[in-house]
């Protein structure tokens, strides 16, 4: 059993430095917030990620960049599909290469104050809000997250309690070790993976942006609302 918490950057993050480490594993930390706890176990970052901003890996302690998580993101059908912002690439990359039994997510929400404070080291840029084709329902990539991890035994969490995009179910921390996978409709989610097969929107080298122009983005709301239906329940509903 592996209990994963994987922590963002929203102002709520700070609070986990003074968590105990159980009932958690391991600790991947997305962006900046390795800055929140220095027992991280995995700092994940894009390739543009600022050189100053980077931590320096003590002992026991990986860096994963694009080399590492482009791979995973790959064997889960690519950035197209997955939602090409660092809290579904860090979730991803956690599910394929720790193989945890939960994932709970932590500062992780994608929602930002009009004013004020976005981030807990201040104001940053909303990335997830940008215009990109991957990115049309934060909701539907959470979903598809929570569908596929589901599907390898995994329960995906949120210990937010604030507004959030993600539509994981909401623990408390405490209670995050005994979370199980949500169920789910496997027909749907088996519509929606074979849906991407025929579309073949896989980009090897996780430079999707660079194709841009085959991607048609009906056909992606299309998925976003299969993945959607799937993780509301069915049709057949898995146990």
């Amino acid at each position: 059993m592996t209990v994963v918490l994987m922590l963002g950057s929203a102002p709520m993050a700070a609070e986990a430095a003074s968590w105990p480490r159980a009932p958690f594993h391991k600790v991947v930390a997305i962006n900046n917030a390795w800055r929140v706890r220095t027992d991280w176990d995995a700092a994940v970052f894009p390739w543009d990620f600022p050189k100053d901003r980077r931590p320096v890996a003590g002992p026991g302690q990986t860096m994963v960049t694009e080399d590492d998580f482009v791979p995973v993101q790959n064997a889960f059908g690519g950035f197209v599909y997955a939602g090409a912002t660092m809290a579904f690439t860090a979730g991803y990359w956690a599910l394929g290469t720790l193989r945890p039994t939960v994932i709970a997510a932590f500062g992780c929400d994608m929602h930002y104050a009009a004013t004020g404070q976005t981030h807990f080291y201040g104001t940053g840029a909303p990335d997830p809000l940008r215009k990109d084709i991957s990115l049309r329902s934060l909701e539907a990539k959470s979903a598809r997250l929570m569908v596929l991890a589901a599907m390898q035994g995994c329960a995906m969490v949120n210990l937010s309690t604030g507004p959030s995009r993600l539509i994981f179910p909401r623990v408390s921390r405490s209670a995050a070790g005994l979370a199980r996978p949500q169920p789910f409709c496997p027909d749907t989610a088996d519509k929606a993976l074979a849906a991407e097969a025929a579309l073949g929107y896989v980009v090897p080298s996780g430079r999707y942006w660079e194709e841009s122009g085959r991607f048609d983005p009906r056909e992606l709301d299309r998925l976003d609302a299969l993945w959607v239906k799937a993780a509301s329940l069915p049709l057949r509903q898995t146990a």
